[in-house]
Parts: structure tokens; C-alpha cells; sequence
């Protein structure tokens, strides 16, 4: 490795760039929820869209997903993408209730090796 960046287009980016690409994943993660039965309703009721997200101010716009909403809409209510695309689940116990699942594809997986 020739550099000192592990993502130079990224770390050496101005501040108007950085806001735009998180403004772009913003939206583009707002598009991939709402595919979800839980978060459709919940954008619906709340009037959100990829389009109605015009800055990153408007994240306050989502509401916080709680761990009882998770366990309401267990197993597959969160779940946006196609189940056969998962090749990871994390779970909790369920002593207290429904267990709480996370399915993560293998883009997740190598995203979240990247991060760490």
C-alpha cells in the first residue's frame, strides 16, 4: 500500500463533499427501509421519502426504532431486502420477550470488516 488512506476519496475529502455523499446515503438508506413492512408504515405515517430527505438535518425527521418495535415485528417485520440474500443472523435470547433479529447480507459483512 502506497498511501497513508485506507479510503483517500473519502478521508481527503472537503466538508461540502462529505455532506453530500452522506446526504446521497442518507436517502439511499431511507429507500432500502421503506421496502421493510415496519418502516413503510412508519415513513407513511410520518410523510418520509427519499425526496422529502433534502438535508442532513432533516434525519431528525426519522423516528428512533426501539428495541420493543424490534421485538413487535420479530422475526422478518424489519427485514428489507430479500431473506435469501442474508448469510449472517444475529439474535438476542428472547428471555424477556421475542428474541430481537438483525439479518446482514454479505455486502453488511464486508462493509462493517472494512469499518473495523
Amino acid at each position: 500500500m502506497n498511501t497513508k488512506y485506507w479510503e483517500e476519496e473519502i478521508e481527503i475529502a472537503s466538508r461540502e463533499e462529505l455532506e453530500k455523499l452522506q446526504l446521497e446515503r442518507l436517502k439511499k438508506t431511507v429507500a432500502i427501509a421503506a421496502r421493510s413492512p415496519f418502516y413503510q408504515k412508519v415513513f407513511e405515517e410520518n410523510g418520509i421519502t427519499p425526496d422529502s430527505i433534502q438535508t442532513l438535518d432533516d434525519l431528525k425527521k426519522i423516528p428512533f426504532t426501539t428495541k420493543a418495535q424490534m421485538r413487535d415485528n420479530y422475526p422478518y417485520g424489519l427485514v428489507s431486502g430479500e431473506l435469501k440474500k442474508a448469510v449472517r443472523l444475529h439474535s438476542s435470547s428472547g428471555t424477556t420477550g421475542n428474541p430481537t433479529v438483525i439479518f446482514h447480507s454479505q455486502h453488511d459483512l464486508d462493509s462493517w470488516a472494512n469499518l473495523v
